[in-house]
């Protein structure tokens, strides 16, 4: 099985000689045009003998290879392939079969493949379009089922093919199917199957290849233009042009953020797509008459650094903005974060020089990073000659692993990232969905907007190596959940709940951040205040007010972590110096525990008179049981996988409940130690008023303000998320208002003033002495951090 992104052959080998279309006049760009398709997706000319380029190869010849082995060439067939009926209940097994279809021709066209120039593959190929759209897909078939496999799906597999195939397709077939793509793709700006349904992001972004390519297919000029013109939603008057950014609903936000499906933060899969289109029709239309020339091409240009690149990791895409992929055994974060490489490279080929620049070194440093799936030896043809260039290319600098905090308010999402280590949450407001469930995909998200926490680290492969199937989504780590049986996610259908708080988020300076969430579980039975502030080295995890109420009587536990130890990790758990959870199985109650470290991962530090429950355990499980997608289904086949687990029993139905523990990534057991022993950041509050540290030696003061109230001789007049650094005579100041409901904020410092350095227009100074105050204009922020940088006596 092989991800939606490979499935389009979307990547392009722009690179290879000759792959960027060039100047042509009208008459004859559409063979030019349909020359570059098939460059594009088979790799056009390379050395076959090269072992990356063999890499491809082989992989395109296992998987051409086994549909040309299964596929049906009898005269009485009633499918192509036995697994993919024809029925007419929907069109997945339509759109699968032209998938197969696809992959069947690209190695008919593919050089160096073993079934290139094959003529009975070739008639094949034809006759089993021909096939498809006699019993299944067809200009008078009414749409049933999933709607985006008869207007995405399969017409981009469909119109694919037939590019491949163009010079041997005869006449009347490609009328037929340039019917049937006009009939289920008749514009880029609307659901055919729902007209006054707009199309928006990656799909109106999807349907603008497939309308380019119908066009070449057709030499339709009209089409040729609808397509440019979808880009930019020319009938739409530029409302949901991809190169602009929104404010709401789907798209780019100028924070980074990028949201799909209404309020579901996606850039690591939809995102991906629409990157990657957009990456294929730049190359594609290039000096063609229907070249791109939308003025705020930037926005996606600038998307590169502002929206993918802070979450992709040592070549992965973190989970937090994969949505339900997480569920897919076949797309696993180094298959997505493989996707953005391929497609920054190829924007990178027709970019300008300051962009192209930024995006060779950040996919070299990503390509370089991840030894657990070596890009070169996984990626597809038409993607490996950017990435020997880039390799090869002496004068490109890898990109390091930054050291910075993001928050994408939008999104409800934060990247905390380190050299060595990077940390990230999953959050949920009224705003943005809790999970999304559909399909039969991610049965188990439940919590996936209730604060799980990520640790990235050495280990590159702790979430792609069965993590999710296995794991126990009740214990995800940094939740905060009732242990309430849930029945699976997508129960009532397609479902992407919101959720039902409104502060959540944070303030940052952009190298350490403060940030919150006001939890309140799905049947507003659970509420509880969270908090994690992020420091250079460590994140402390604050936790007041945990409560629950409900008709039954429920436990309610705090997951400290929950780690993938894989299949046969025997990594030991130290607590307070002695070996714990030793038996497999076996959970134990911990008193008075002041720190704990689990070999070669983490260290921890509990506040005073904590008692924890540690596990280490065996789960076994099937990716089907959290993927029964009719087109993405798991493997029944189970799979064990091992667990070190932490967590706070807060008891049956608690009341005002708390917790306290700091996490240490990569930390020995040494500086484990110390960090406890020193407690270089101290809990300076933990009630359901306020939540902050302080880092003395950092001169730091963070806090979270659920209300109006004061920690430290700093008070704000209402809620609010505040970051302090102090260094020497210099105080900076971000402050913002994750609850959104202020038009105004009042925050009183603990210092006097003598002058602003710089401010945001929002910040004004009301009193300099004896103690600052500040008012900050809040209304309409939408939770963004603002800033001030001032002189104190």
């Amino acid at each position: 099985m092989v991800s939606r992104r490979q499935l389009f052959g979307v990547a392009a080998g722009v690179g290879l000689v000759g792959a960027v279309g060039t100047p042509a006049s009208a008459a004859d760009a559409y063979d030019s045009l349909r020359a570059t398709v098939v460059r594009l997706t088979t790799g056009g000319v390379f050395d076959s003998d090269d072992p990356d380029f063999r890499h491809g190869l082989d992989a395109l010849d296992a998987a051409a290879g086994s549909y040309w082995q299964q596929l049906d060439r009898s005269s009485n067939r009633t499918a192509l392939w036995p697994d993919l009926p024809l029925t007419a209940t929907d069109a997945v097994n339509a759109n699968l079969s032209l998938n197969r279809l696809r992959t069947l021709a690209t190695a008919w066209a593919t050089n160096g493949a073993a079934l290139a120039a094959n003529a009975d593959v070739l008639a094949a190929t034809i006759d089993g379009l021909a096939f498809v759209y006699q019993r299944r897909y067809h200009e008078a078939a009414t749409e049933v089922g999933n709607w985006w496999n008869w207007e995405i799906g399969a017409p981009r597999a469909l119109v694919q093919t037939c590019l491949l195939v163009a010079d041997h397709l005869p006449a009347t077939a490609t009328a037929d199917y340039l019917r049937v793509l006009g009939k289920f793709v008749r514009t880029p700006d609307r659901r055919t199957n729902a007209p006054t349904v707009l199309e928006t992001g990656a799909n109106r972004m999807d349907k603008c290849v497939i309308v380019a390519m119908s066009g070449i297919l057709g030499r339709d000029p009209a089409r040729m233009t609808m397509a440019t013109d979808g880009l930019s939603d020319v009938s739409g008057g530029g409302k949901n042009s991809i190169f602009q950014y929104v404010e709401s609903g789907d798209g780019f936000y100028r924070d980074g953020s990028f949201v799909q499906h209404t309020n579901i933060a996606y850039v690591g899969t939809y995102g991906n797509v629409l990157l990657g289109d957009v990456g294929f029709l730049l190359a594609l239309l290039a000096g063609s008459p229907w070249q791109v020339t939308d003025p705020n091409l930037n926005v996606v240009l600038d998307a590169v650094a502002a929206s993918f690149a802070p979450f992709v990791t040592n070549g992965r895409m973190m989970d937090c903005v994969r949505g339900r992929a997480i569920a897919r055994d076949y797309e696993s974060d180094h298959i997505d974060g493989h996707g953005t490489i391929a497609s920054v490279l190829t924007l990178a080929a027709g970019a300008p020089a300051a962009y192209a620049a930024t995006f060779r070194s950040l996919a070299k440093g990503w390509i370089l990073r991840d030894t657990a799936l070596p890009y070169l030896a996984n990626a597809a043809l038409p993607d490996l000659g950017l990435a020997k260039q880039v390799l090869a290319d002496q004068t490109v600098v890898a990109a390091p692993e930054p050291s910075d905090h993001r928050q994408f308010s939008y999104q409800d999402r934060i990247v905390h990232r380190r050299p060595d280590w990077s940390f990230s949450i999953g959050l949920s407001s009224a705003r943005t969905a809790r999970y999304e469930a559909g399909n039969a995909e991610n049965l188990h998200g439940w919590y996936l907007g209730d604060g799980p926490t990520y640790v990235y680290d050495g280990d590159l492969t702790q979430y792609s190596d069965g993590f999710w199937p296995t794991v126990n989504a009740y214990r995800l780590a940094g939740t905060t959940v009732q242990t309430t049986v849930r029945t699976r996610a997508d129960e009532n259908g397609w479902v992407s709940p919101a959720g039902l708080n409104s502060w959540v988020g944070g303030a940052t300076d952009g190298q350490v951040g403060a940030v919150g969430m006001d939890l309140r579980s799905y049947d507003s039975a659970l509420t509880a205040k969270k908090s994690w502030f992020c420091l250079n080295d460590a994140v402390v995890c604050l936790g007041a007010g945990i409560s629950r109420t409900g008709a039954q009587p429920v436990r309610v536990e705090s997951t400290v972590d929950n780690r993938n130890l894989h299949a046969a990790g025997s990594n030991r758990l130290l607590v307070d110096g002695r070996e714990r959870a030793a038996q497999w199985g076996e959970p134990e109650s911990i008193a008075h525990v002041g720190w704990a470290h689990l070999d070669g991962i983490c260290g921890y530090a509990f506040g005073a008179g904590t008692t924890i429950h540690a596990l280490r355990e065996e789960r076994k499980a099937a990716w089907w049981d959290i993927d029964q997608g009719a087109d993405t289904a798991g493997s029944k086949t189970p799979i064990t996988r091992r667990y070190a687990t932490m967590w706070f029993d807060h008891g049956v139905d608690p009341a005002n409940a708390s917790y306290v523990y700091t996490l240490i990534p990569g930390a020995t057991v040494a500086q484990t130690i110390r960090w406890s022993a020193l407690m270089p950041a101290v809990v300076a509050a933990n009630t359901v008023t306020v939540q902050a540290i302080r880092q003395p030696w950092q001169g730091l003061l963070m806090a979270n303000f659920w209300a109006a109230g004061s920690v430290d001789r700093l008070v704000s007049s209402g809620p609010a998320s505040v970051v302090l650094r102090r260094t020497g005579s210099t105080l900076e100041v971000a402050v913002s208002d994750p609850s959104r409901t202020q038009d105004s904020l009042t925050v009183c410092l603990p210092y006097p003033i003598r002058s602003v350095v710089s401010a945001d227009a929002t910040v004004t100074v009301v009193q300099s002495r004896p103690f600052a105050q500040l008012r900050i204009a809040t209304g309409g922020s939408h939770g963004r951090t603002q800033m001030a940088t001032l002189r104190l006596w």
